[in-house]
């Protein structure tokens, strides 16, 4: 077998949301954007309903479609990137719910599909997506006046518990939104834990489902296991791997394993990164490449036919601090080569 093992626990990701349901003030949905964060948009979202998840949050009309399919009706599938043009007929085919980013996306939507549930999202200091405070004053008689669902807005900062800006954004929300009477969102993993002040009606959490900070005490969601498919001995002196980047300096056992940057574990973390065989952990040894990584087993009581790189002794957020980055792109960069096993499906 050329090709890794992704086991995604998905008993593990709703024991993850159930707990933040748990602290939630109000209602729970679930960010499945990015393909459910690698983790598989449709199986995540099935396990996540069959727990009592209604509300299911996507980045694109696209997305949301293919949650779709897969959710059938019932399920609200609400959309971040709002009423792009050319989402018209996705829109309305498969029953999706915009937030309405601009006055030009409330236009659009309100002239296309004028009986169609929608959302707004509100800029709250983040600069990224959302109506600002004048475009909302001007428009929210005329939106607030049709099917509106949802108003929401999102925390820049909330993994940081002490940075001001959680205070100032909450201070704008609330202000922003007073008085409105559709439900209000503004909290998603980050802002969960900063408790019930920041929670509304709707909590949305996206990276705590799949194990990930700042969900601290989250269970494991992910394993990937790779498998070995060459080992070498490799003599004192001698060098390994593109641009000679390590150098043995002793006997040394190399393991060449099958994956590399085309599968998502990502250049930066060459020569930092470790991979475990049971309980023993073993050096990433020199540069990963394209489709194979070189380790260093030396130590290893016996020749392994695979290593895990993802798993009980190394996280998402473990291995994304080896390579300099966020457990965030660590997961949602995993490749489509690899065979995905689930558990609890």
């Amino acid at each position: 077998m050329g090709t890794g093992i992704l086991t995604i626990d998905l008993d593990a990701i709703a024991a993850n949301w159930r707990t933040l349901a748990a602290m939630s003030r109000g209602a729970t949905g679930a960010v499945v954007k990015a393909d459910g964060y690698g983790c598989g948009a449709s199986h995540v979202a099935r396990r996540l309903a069959r727990e009592g998840a209604r509300e299911f949050f996507v980045a694109t009309a696209e997305e949301g479609a293919t949650l779709r399919h897969a959710l059938g009706a019932g399920p609200v599938i609400n959309i971040f990137s709002g009423h792009m043009s050319g989402d018209t007929a996705l829109i309305r085919d498969h029953g999706l719910v915009p937030m309405l980013n601009s006055p030009e996306q409330a236009n659009r939507h309100r002239s296309a599909l004028p009986d169609r549930p929608y959302g707004v999202q509100l800029d709250t200091g983040m600069n990224r997506l959302g109506m600002e405070a004048p475009d909302w004053a001007a428009t929210r008689g005329d939106l607030e006046a049709g099917p509106l669902t949802l108003v929401m807005s999102h925390l820049a900062c909330a993994d940081e518990p002490a940075h001001p800006q959680n205070g100032a954004q909450l201070a704008a929300f609330t202000a922003m939104s007073a008085g409105v009477t559709a439900p209000r969102s503004f909290s998603a993993t980050g802002g969960i834990l900063l408790g019930p002040d920041y929670h509304f009606d709707l909590t949305r959490p996206g990276i705590g489902l799949y194990g990930g900070l700042p969900f601290a005490t989250a269970q494991p969601v992910v394993t990937l296991s790779l498998p070995v498919v060459q080992i070498r001995d490799v003599a004192r002196g001698e060098t390994v791997g593109y641009a000679a980047s390590f150098t043995a300096e002793r006997s040394t056992k190399i393991a060449t394993v099958s994956a590399g940057y085309a599968d998502g574990l990502i250049r930066q973390m060459s020569g930092k990164a470790r991979l475990f065989s049971g309980d023993a952990g073993c050096r990433l040894a020199g540069r990963v490449s394209m489709d194979l990584l070189t380790v260093d087993v030396t130590d290893l009581p016996a020749t392994p036919d695979c290593l895990d790189i993802l798993g009980p002794h190394q996280g998402v957020d473990a291995l994304a601090e080896a390579a300099g980055t966020i457990g965030y792109e660590i997961l949602t960069s995993l490749g489509g080569r690899y065979q995905r096993a689930y558990i609890g499906a």
